[in-house]
């Protein structure tokens, strides 16, 4: 009766003192998170999913072209461009002409450079805008100014030499490199393939088109999704391939922690939740699975209704076991740098109690048997 007796109350004393420890966790419980709202003079917004949520935090920055690039048409691949290098033959129908010798039929003008305000200089004909136009644009240029002083004059124009219409192509292709604008490489998908195509998931690449001070950026399957998205190019114009980098972090009782790439364009809570092995069954609360996140202004206002200054600390909250509590999982997106946390079950951190208490009377039990107490 005295060692049941002494046993029990070194168990009440064991578990008085676990108690008042704290035990090994993952993290928060749900009363010390909510214990943060702004309900409870803490600093951030603790909200439960439901569909009106969902629509208004779903919001993300859109990737996709403006209408500058959208409208522009193709450009010729025979477009002059300032540095190119042009050949002038010019023909006359009298002995004396102006620009042919004596004794010829023809006079020809090597190595005509364009200059960089666009201009060629032909003797008689003055000074003649090139770019941006085509050779035969120009020769029709030429003979319009010669026609006054020569009787029917004949003008052939040809590209000789520079790098006329060029593009830029880096980053996760199979061949960076500077590409000419030719007549098969005037739109964005065929000017990727001829740089032998992306290096990196289809899913996750991320095509940046750079003209002069505009920049716009698409997923690259939204090329295939909407022909409407594959623009024309322009001189100049530099293209740049990457991976996806947006990331999320998971925490607390799942299969994994760790920080975690997006795997789409478009990651849902559930989904994040699986990438990371789900939650563990032996400690997981589905009842408390967070996602914190910092939320501009404006859709913080929406979601609680009221004024507020700046960027807002929002606490989104998940109960897998309500109705239709999969579903809101399932339509909740994550966003770049959110962190989802998945809080321990009750009954594990008891657990843990228990079974800390447990050692520490089998410990004195050994000390008594020993000492024969």
């Amino acid at each position: 009766m005295t060692l049941r007796l002494s046993r029990g109350v070194a168990l009440v004393v064991t578990l008085g003192i676990l108690a008042a420890c704290a035990l090994p966790r993952v993290g928060p419980n749900k009363s010390e998170i909510f214990a943060g709202s702004v309900l409870r003079e803490g600093d951030a917004f603790v909200l439960t999913v439901d569909d009106r949520v969902n629509a208004i935090a779903a919001v993300a920055p859109a990737l996709g072209f403006s209408a500058g690039f959208l409208n522009a048409g193709e450009v010729g691949s025979d477009t002059i461009n300032p540095g190119d290098t042009l050949g002038l033959t010019i023909f006359e129908n009298v002995d004396d002409g102006l620009l042919v010798p004596t004794g010829q039929n023809a006079t020809i003008l090597n190595e005509v450079q364009v200059d960089g305000q666009g201009f060629i200089f032909v003797p008689y004909a003055g000074r003649v805008k090139a770019a941006g136009n085509t050779p035969e644009a120009i020769r029709r240029i030429i003979t319009d100014k010669l026609s006054d002083q020569t009787p029917d004059p004949q003008v052939q124009v040809r590209r000789l030499a520079g790098d006329g219409s060029t593009v830029s192509v880096s980053g996760a292709v199979n061949a960076q490199g500077v590409y000419p604008i030719e007549r098969p490489t005037r739109s964005l998908v065929a000017m990727l393939a001829a740089a032998g195509g992306i290096g990196v998931d289809p899913e996750i690449a991320r095509v940046t088109v750079v003209r002069g001070n505009q920049r716009a950026e698409i997923f690259y399957d939204d090329l295939y999704n909407n022909p409407r998205n594959d623009i024309a190019l322009r001189d100049g114009d530099a293209i740049v391939v990457k991976a996806d980098s947006r990331t999320f972090t998971a925490l607390g009782a799942t299969g994994t922690q760790n920080r975690v790439k997006f795997e789409t364009p478009t990651i849902s809570a559930i989904e994040a939740l699986a990438q990371v092995g789900g939650l563990s069954s032996t400690v997981a609360d589905p009842t408390g699975v967070f996602v914190f996140r910092n939320e501009p202004e404006a859709i913080a206002e929406q979601l609680v209704g009221q004024d507020l200054t700046g960027t807002q600390r929002v606490v989104y909250v998940l109960d897998l076991t309500r109705p239709n509590g999969m579903f809101m999982a399932r339509d909740f997106a994550i966003r770049d740098g959110d962190t989802v946390y998945v809080t321990e079950a009750p009954f594990a951190q008891f657990s843990k109690t228990i079974a800390a208490a447990t050692g520490s009377l089998n410990a004195v039990n050994n000390v008594q048997s020993t000492t024969g107490l």
